[in-house]
């Protein structure tokens, strides 16, 4: 079918995007790289010293990673075999295998590019060990996911991982320059426009070559756009991320630290960003709510009020006066007097628990509501706290076999320092209660 139409011609009339069309033929073309494929990068030193070694290719869309791969087997004169892990099962991976064994037996190299490795199970990753072991293959594997989480210990031992950055302003520009001088024309944009059509590109060469191709195809002879009427052309890329992916911890855990330092600017922006990316408001409404309790504890008890109080607003109002809600309790939390003191006094309550098993609570302080109990004790000399001078007794909690520990330590700062002083004074009491003669 295919001879049929390149027969026809019809393959030539096909439409190419202009991406394709501008890949590079070579690595000195790659931009946005250079401390892989520079006069010093990584990659260059490796193709000089000639060897290649298996490589895990980690990075965002757009940043090359495919066309990197594709060069790297020319200059190596390897035979380039490229598969998808999403499409591609365990019997396909055989007949490469196999195929890759006959080349090396030939005394030629396969380079073998599989994109999305991640996608593959661990068995389907075990697979490749053997043929990179015995050199029949050399692996490229790309991925837009944190290696470390996502691939087997044993294939990354055995190839070097490289990180893609995204392409920063400077080599979207180069990028789009050199589409300008392959369509013989420049871009119909103002500089506002130009800025912002960087900007939406969001690290991804890939988008910004068809951004600007969507430009061409949609302004008429002499039209040039601003700002306002390119968003309305492209209906603006969304940033670059996955809700279940590595994009999204990033950024939470970004926004959570923001709001620990007390850096309110941060902790917004990183909000705005996840807004923008289409987050779920209630998740972030309810992890509000932790650094509440979490961060701020009783140096701000109002904190947690607020922080519901801001879920609650999202559930009445919806979008957008409901992010304004978050917002306002985003801000509140990141200004409040942080102590995790609550935190780590019930962590600490959670280990003695455990390592103490079910001891039991001093008799003194249990009811008996039987003879038989009262007989074994139960609740004799029990001091009630509302019957004694400052209603305080001062008597033990703790079981027996325990003795009073202490767990939480106030840190002083907001409404802790006065349960600070609070406890102080209780210590003195119990101390005077129970060592008359101190």
């Amino acid at each position: 079918m295919t001879d049929l139409f390149a027969a026809a011609g019809l393959e030539k009339q096909a439409p190419q995007p202009l991406a394709d069309r501008l890949r590079p033929k070579s690595l000195a073309e790659v931009v946005g790289q250079d401390h892989l494929v520079g006069p010093d990068g990584a990659l260059t030193r490796r193709i000089a010293s000639g060897s290649l070694g298996s490589l895990i290719f980690w990075g965002p869309p757009g940043t090359g990673k495919t066309t990197v791969a594709r060069l790297l087997a020319h200059e190596t004169k390897f035979a380039f075999v490229q598969i998808s892990a999403i499409f591609s099962g365990v019997n396909d991976l055989k007949k490469i295998f196999e195929e890759a064994r006959g080349r090396r037996a030939a005394g030629r190299g396969t380079l073998l590019f599989v994109d999305e490795v991640h996608r593959f199970n661990r068995a389907q990753q075990d697979s490749f060990l053997p043929v990179m072991e015995d050199g029949s293959v050399t692996l490229i594997g790309a991925t837009t996911e944190n290696p470390s989480f996502e691939l087997n210990a044993a294939l990354l031992s055995r190839a070097s991982v490289l990180i893609f950055r995204p392409l920063d302003a400077e080599a979207i520009e180069k990028m789009l320059a050199r589409a300008e001088a392959f369509e013989g024309k420049p871009l119909p944009l103002d500089e506002s426009a130009r800025f912002a059509l960087v900007r939406m590109a969001d690290g991804d060469g890939r988008a910004a070559l068809t951004l600007a191709e969507e430009v061409w195809r949609a302004t008429a002879p002499g039209e040039i756009c601003d700002a306002a009427t390119l968003a309305a052309i492209v209906q603006r890329r969304a940033p670059i991320y996955d809700k279940a992916q590595e994009g999204h911890y990033n950024l939470i855990s970004a926004l959570h630290k923001s709001v620990r330092g007390s850096d309110p600017d941060a902790a917004l922006y990183y909000l705005a960003r996840m807004f923008d990316a289409g987050e779920d408001p209630l998740f972030l409404a309810r992890r509000v709510v932790r650094m509440a309790v979490e961060d701020i504890g009783l140096a701000d008890p109002q904190a947690l009020v607020v922080a519901n109080a801001a879920k609650d607003a999202y559930d009445f109002l919806g979008s957008p006066e409901g992010e304004l809600a978050i917002a306002n309790a985003v801000i509140y939390v990141a200004t409040a007097p942080k102590s995790n003191a609550a935190y780590m006094a019930f962590k600490s309550a959670a280990r003695l628990a455990k390592e103490h098993g079910s001891l039991p609570p001093p008799k003194v302080i249990l009811n008996a509501p039987t003879k038989l109990m009262k007989s074994e004790g139960y609740g004799a000399g029990y001091a009630y706290d509302h019957d004694e001078p400052d209603a305080f007794s001062g008597q033990s909690y703790w079981p027996d076999a325990l003795g009073r520990r202490k767990l939480y330590a106030p840190t002083g700062r907001g409404f802790e320092r006065d349960l600070q002083e609070r406890l102080a004074y209780w210590a003195r009491l119990r101390k005077a209660r129970n060592d008359p003669g101190a």
